[in-house]
């Protein structure tokens, strides 16, 4: 669709152009980590918003269908990395695996959270509430702990990665 062209359509009827439409906001990429009895496990979001600073807390929203939902749905903790331009490769292999968070470099925060090295902020979260939400959950997590960093964020607009440069 060229820039000039406006498409009209009814979102319940067309959910191709209802994706398009919601793929013109450019979104921040996120990777949400978690333990769980299988070991460390993370998943890709870009759902992703802040809700409140008193009390600090933040949201996102995984999938009912995804095949990660189950260990995210009943984590009663999280982190949240808002990732850097560079670690691009990072989301592709998490996207790929949900237990490849286990062959990038992390830590464990002081409550067992696998912790991304070099994201540009990280939120960990233990659950305040979650709302059901058509196919997806919303998930709010009360920050306990941030950290941030400079840095070129990764960002995602109309099915694909890019960046953003503050210069």
């Amino acid at each position: 669709m060229d820039a000039g062209t406006i498409a009209t359509f009814d979102p319940s009827t067309d959910s191709d152009s209802f994706r398009g439409a919601l793929g013109t906001f450019v979104t921040g990429v996120t990777i949400i980590t978690t333990d769980s009895p299988e070991g460390p496990v993370a998943i890709v979001a870009n759902s992703f918003a802040s809700v409140s600073l008193d009390p600090p807390l933040v949201l996102w929203s995984p999938a009912k269908s995804s095949r990660r939902f189950e260990h995210f749905a009943g984590s009663r903790r999280f982190a949240v990395h808002v990732m850097a331009a560079d670690q691009r490769d990072i989301c592709a292999a998490i996207i790929k695996s949900k237990t490849a968070i286990k062959d990038v470099p992390t830590h464990l925060s002081h409550c067992g959270m696998p912790i991304i090295a070099g994201a540009l902020a990280t939120f960990e979260c233990n659950l305040e509430a979650t709302h059901d939400a058509g196919d997806h959950v919303i998930v709010v997590g009360l920050v306990t702990k941030a950290h941030h960093r400079g840095g070129d964020p990764l960002v995602f607009h109309a099915g694909k990665y890019g960046e953003f440069s503050a210069t």
